[in-house]
């Protein structure tokens, strides 16, 4: 079912208008509500880096996020904001869509346990309650880090709590989880008086992945790739400036954002990620072909992707170079 409704989409790619058909009026889906990982696009949007390249955008969050990749795929949006299991998955199931710049260098997914709990490593969930949003690439990331601490799903009962992960936590429903970012969720706990322990991914024999994605579909990119060309450099200004002042790109996304940011949480979220934004890469976006290709082996063989999954198609750093 699920795939026999992307093969549809794919077909009304083909149907989709031109990005430039209404003067460059263009869209952008947010993956999720507007929070620290979004500061520098409100920083483009509020200094005109788009405006200066020509283009008026529409920045906003989709009432299903999940659907973002599907919605772009079949270019009803440009550009999208996306995680790199979920674009290989896409990929592996037909989805036209490409990545052109990485935001988050490193992963943020992470398992997490109460610090009360004395659970600092995985090898401890022996016997434990771990909660997860129900996501196949998550329960693999759980597994690769169980089996790089002498454990196997077996030894852990899994729990799909949904997006609800913070409360079955604090709730007592489950000891641990997996699936919360350790820019946000660890934050947001610690704000309300219980800090937790954090395994980060790739610290525990996951290959390194991009947390968050800028991308398009390859028709954007064969028919219009000069606007994509302004996107982008309007885009990365805009995570530059927030690299040189974080806490400005978090006052900026407050006055965009008045009703959804938690100020306290973003101000020290911010912080965490503004060395993720560019780490160890030559410029803020660029994405490294092996990084790509280990993560892709990790996921084939873990059957979430297909084998012949190219990975050549699925990114490409012709606009941040």
């Amino acid at each position: 079912m699920r795939k026999a409704l992307l093969l549809a989409m794919i077909g009304l790619a083909s149907l989709a208008p031109s990005a430039c058909a209404d003067g460059d009026e263009i869209t952008l889906a947010l993956d999720w509500f507007p929070n620290s990982n979004h500061a520098g696009v409100f920083e483009a949007v509020k200094r005109g880096y788009f405006e200066d390249e020509g283009i008026k955008v529409k920045v906003y969050t989709p009432s299903d996020p999940a659907t973002i990749l599907q919605t772009v795929g079949a270019g009803r949006d440009d550009f999208g904001i996306s995680y790199q299991p979920d674009l290989l998955q896409a990929r592996s199931e037909g989805l036209p869509v490409v990545s052109i710049a990485a935001i988050v260098q490193h992963p943020l997914n992470s398992i997490m346990a109460l610090e009360s709990s004395g659970i600092t490593r995985p090898g401890q969930l022996k016997g434990k309650k771990v909660g997860y949003p129900g996501i196949p690439s998550n329960m693999g990331m759980l597994e690769t880090m169980l089996l790089n601490d002498q454990l196997t799903l077996a030894d852990v009962e899994l729990v799909d709590v949904g997006f609800g992960l913070v409360p079955a936590l604090l709730g007592g429903i489950v000891d641990a989880i997996v699936g919360g970012y350790w820019t946000h969720e660890s934050i947001l706990m610690k704000l309300q008086g219980h800090p937790v322990n954090v395994m980060r991914m790739e610290l525990w024999g996951v290959p390194d992945f991009y947390e968050l994605l800028l991308v398009t579909n390859e028709k954007t990119l064969r028919d219009n790739k000069e606007l994509v060309q302004r996107f982008v450099r309007a885009f990365n200004k805009g995570f530059e400036a927030a690299m040189q002042d974080p806490q400005g790109s978090i006052t900026t996304l407050l006055a965009a954002n008045p009703e959804v940011v938690q100020e306290a949480l973003e101000r020290e979220g911010v912080e965490l990620l503004k060395p993720l934004w560019m780490a160890e890469a030559p410029k803020f976006g660029w994405q490294d072909r092996q990084r790509w290709a280990s993560f892709t082996a990790w996921m084939s063989a873990r059957g979430l992707v297909r084998s012949d999954l190219l990975v050549e198609s699925a990114f490409t750093n012709e606009f941040v170079q």
